[in-house]
């Protein structure tokens, strides 16, 4: 593999999403294209409503069971979910179907998503939710109301999900001005992290002192300002190292680094080998 593709959703379909309902009787035993490693352009959200699965994503197992909901990022490299006698629901919307304060709940956490166990009155909604949108996704097809009906009833989903999601009692969550900061960085470090690397500059670019940012962090999150930067970077640098066969040197330059030697340290002290090495083991 050269690169890591891309799944993209037009290549499936024009209306900005697709849904389907799988069961336990479903044969997944067959590889296909898109059992392959892989980023998607697109969100995906599962719904396990009997049984349980296991989807590997950004090079960790996330096992899911039934009543929990999950998603995944388009900037995250996963497999294929494998399913052990499970049913649910799998979504792919569209970025440009979910709103900007939606994204925010959904990708500016610093911690990474875990998946949400719901209620039995919240599974039931979700359930009769997608039922209806699987329906109307299928039937109404040549409507003249067609994506009206179902971009409404994804928006339905996409609310619920961030109640969902943004009700989880965790100190980032709360409202308070570290929470807020911690949000704010996160956004900023998605956006800059091939760019910006100086703790400094991302506590400039928040109008806030080196120290307060860095308290801010730590209070929210249990780490440093610095942590995170290196996590952002170097995640996707084992990404680029596992899932293709990218020279380290070209990996270095995607991910701002004119000094290949610094980068080769920087990587060594934030994973404990080197990017050849981690590439070796990786793949045993």
């Amino acid at each position: 593999m050269k690169s890591i593709p891309v799944d993209q959703l037009r290549d499936k379909t024009s209306v900005g999403l697709q849904i389907k309902a799988f069961r336990a009787s479903d044969n997944q035993q067959n590889e296909t294209k898109s059992a392959a490693a892989h980023r998607d352009d697109h969100y995906i959200f599962f719904l396990l409503t009997n049984g349980s699965g296991t989807l590997k994503v950004d090079l960790q197992d996330v096992v899911l069971t039934a009543g929990q909901l999950y998603y995944i990022l388009p900037s995250q490299v996963h497999y294929r979910i494998k399913t052990d006698s499970a049913a649910g629901w799998f979504l792919a919307v569209d970025t440009s179907l979910i709103p900007p304060d939606f994204r925010d709940i959904f990708e500016h956490r610093l911690n990474s998503q875990l998946p949400c166990r719901l209620t039995d009155y919240e599974l039931k909604q979700y359930s009769n939710l997608l039922i209806l949108l699987h329906t109307e996704f299928i039937e109404r097809q040549g409507d003249k109301y067609y994506l009206p009906i179902i971009h409404t009833l994804v928006q339905s989903f996409l609310s619920m999900a961030v109640s969902t999601f943004s009700s989880i009692e965790t100190t980032e969550n709360k409202h308070t001005r570290s929470a807020e900061l911690a949000r704010q960085f996160k956004s900023l470090l998605t956006t800059y992290s091939h760019t910006i690397k100086s703790p400094s500059a991302y506590a400039s670019k928040l109008n806030v002192s080196p120290g307060y940012l860095n308290e801010a962090i730590k209070k929210v999150t249990g780490s440093t300002v610095s942590y995170w930067i290196q996590q952002e970077i170097f995640s996707e640098a084992k990404r680029l190292l596992y899932h293709s066969d990218v020279d380290v040197k070209q990996i270095a330059h995607e991910l701002g680094y004119t000094d290949y030697a610094y980068f080769i340290r920087s990587f060594h002290k934030a994973s404990g080998m080197s990017p050849l090495k981690f590439r070796m083991l990786g793949r045993k």
